[in-house]
């Protein structure tokens, strides 16, 4: 039995939480936003707690140990091997990748993107002048998501075709990229001279008995194609301190997308985030273990529910994250209908999926990172709402 206790309900109304507060109703249950309703993991509040108690928070810098930490992590935990040089702080991995792509990227360049996928990306692809190039994931009869390589091969041909956007794991659909896919990835853009930028905000995020593989990590050393972006806060729930990284090998291109992040400001990191990071992924690995299990458990139960209650709605296999992609296309109506009754009259607030891109139509996304009688109220509701319909 684990010594945590993600069943303990928090009250976080009132918080300037955005997952909670955004609605002002007080009876919206929100199942929406990837924010967790369970406690940090005791190392990091100590951490958190210990620079609250100064009473001074100025600006900080990274020191050593910031470094020591991650390097340490990312060798332990999923075999990838870094350099303190290669490694940038910035405040969120949407700068970073913007960031990125301002370096990377001419006006009009195109972003090869797989869709469903996270729907902030294709705002911040266009702000920063580039154009999404949309390549659907295959679809299985059991739900689960494969790459289609056919339409990768011929889109990264395309000479304004600079980069691919990978989502590893991937938000929304749960998939847990397996090495031969990644190889097969990198074959193809090695090919055509494609840089690959990797958003792995969720890689802490994996199921039981299943790893993640960092794209940097495929081969012995570091691709010099790739840019990867990283961050603890989805896996350890610290989003509102704001920090992540991005890792370079290459020289030419980190001087680029270094620049980029001085720029624009979003290299200076805070002085929590900082110390939240280095006890996450020194102090903390065990309360991810079991907060991994726990998620397993209560996909599991989702699972088991919809079966029961709404048998002809169906669930992707969740490998990785806490976000469930919710097939409800045999309810014949279109994504943003189906969330807008859900919050007005079932008051549970979802996600449609029409955002996500192609392939994201009569799709709801669920984040079930909350405790297990939060969830089974939100599917209770959900299916009150819909039984009608299915």
């Amino acid at each position: 039995m684990s010594r945590y206790n993600f069943d303990e309900i928090l009250d976080r109304r009132g918080s300037a939480s955005m997952k909670w507060d955004a609605s002002p109703a007080a009876d919206v249950l929100p199942m929406w936003v990837a924010d967790m309703d369970f406690r940090s993991a005791p190392a990091i509040a100590s951490a958190v707690a210990e620079i609250a108690a100064r009473g001074v928070y100025g600006y900080g810098i990274a020191p050593d140990s910031y470094f020591d930490a991650v390097i340490a992590w990312f060798s332990r935990r999923h075999g990838l091997n870094l350099r303190r040089e290669w490694i940038i702080p910035v405040t969120g991995v949407l700068p970073g990748l913007a960031a990125t792509l301002r370096a990377l990227c001419a006006e009009g360049d195109k972003v090869i993107v797989q869709t469903p996928v996270y729907s902030c990306f294709f705002p911040t692809i266009t702000e920063n002048g580039c154009v999404p190039l949309q390549l659907p994931l295959l679809r299985g009869a059991d739900g689960r998501y494969e790459m289609d390589f056919e339409a990768l091969e011929q889109a990264a041909s395309d000479p304004r075709a600079k980069l691919l956007l990978l989502c590893s794991p991937h938000n929304p659909t749960g998939r847990v990229w397996s090495r031969e896919e990644l190889e097969r990835v990198e074959a193809i853009c090695r090919r055509h001279s494609t840089i690959v930028v990797a958003d792995e905000i969720h890689c802490d995020l994996v199921a039981p008995g299943l790893s993640h593989l960092p794209y940097a990590a495929l081969g012995s050393e570091f691709p010099a194609n790739c840019v990867m972006l990283s961050s603890p806060t989805k896996g350890f729930n610290i989003a509102g301190l704001q920090i992540a990284n991005i890792f370079v090998s290459d020289p030419g291109l980190r001087s680029r997308i270094a620049l980029q992040v001085e720029a624009h400001r979003c290299g200076h990191v805070n002085i929590m985030g900082q110390a939240a990071l280095e006890a996450a992924y020194r102090d903390s690995e065990d309360w991810l273990d079991a907060l991994n299990a726990y998620l397993h458990d209560n996909f599991l139960f989702l699972k088991d529910f919809l079966a029961r209650e709404l048998p002809s709605l169906s669930v992707s296999p969740l490998e990785g994250t806490y976000l469930v992609w919710l097939d409800c296309r045999s309810l014949g109506c279109p994504s943003v209908l189906i969330e807008k009754e859900l919050l007005e009259k079932a008051r549970v607030r979802l996600n449609a999926g029409t955002p996500y891109g192609e392939g994201g139509e009569g799709f709801l996304r669920i984040n079930i990172a909350c405790p297990r009688a939060l969830l089974e109220e939100g599917l209770n509701r959900i299916a009150n709402q819909l039984k009608h319909k299915a």
